[in-house]
């Protein structure tokens, strides 16, 4: 459907409107709390999940290697391989160093120490505080971010 057809209203495959108010919604994804987690890595499924999340978290982590040395960062990156020992993830130091690869095999704990910037309802909170702000009479009111640590 292209020009003047494509602007008018939604219809279904058979041509028919679509009412928005009867349309069939999927449900949010949803998000868990993983600040503050420390995983149990007894195995190594239980490892690369715990990785998974890690990558997806907003937040740093601190990964605690072999060797004893940890590293705390954010992580960017990871590379699966056929076994622990060719996977690796990648984690922007918290320190502002260089990035690290860090192999799988090595790792022997891991934990989500910083705060996840993308959980809360920061947006919600905006709009409530938007209105408040309006409704006492307030002009130019524009979106700040939250302080960083």
């Amino acid at each position: 459907m292209s020009g003047r057809e494509s602007g008018r209203s939604p219809s279904d495959a058979f041509g028919n409107p679509i009412d928005p108010n009867t349309a069939e919604v999927v449900a949010g994804a949803k998000r868990e709390q993983l600040q503050g987690w420390v995983p149990g890595l007894a195995s190594p499924e239980e490892l690369q999940e715990a990785l998974e999340q890690a990558f997806d978290y907003r937040g740093d982590v601190t990964i605690t290697r072999k060797d004893g040395s940890e590293i705390e960062g954010y992580v960017f990156d990871r590379r699966g391989g056929k076994s622990l020992a060719d996977s690796y993830v990648r984690v922007l130091s918290k320190n502002g160093g260089a990035k690290v690869s860090v192999c799988y095999a090595d790792i022997v704990a891991l934990a989500f120490t910083g705060r996840d910037m993308a959980a809360g309802k920061s947006w919600e909170n905006w709009v409530r505080s938007y209105w408040e702000r309006k409704a006492a009479g307030e002009s130019n009111i524009s979106l700040e971010p939250e302080k960083l640590e």
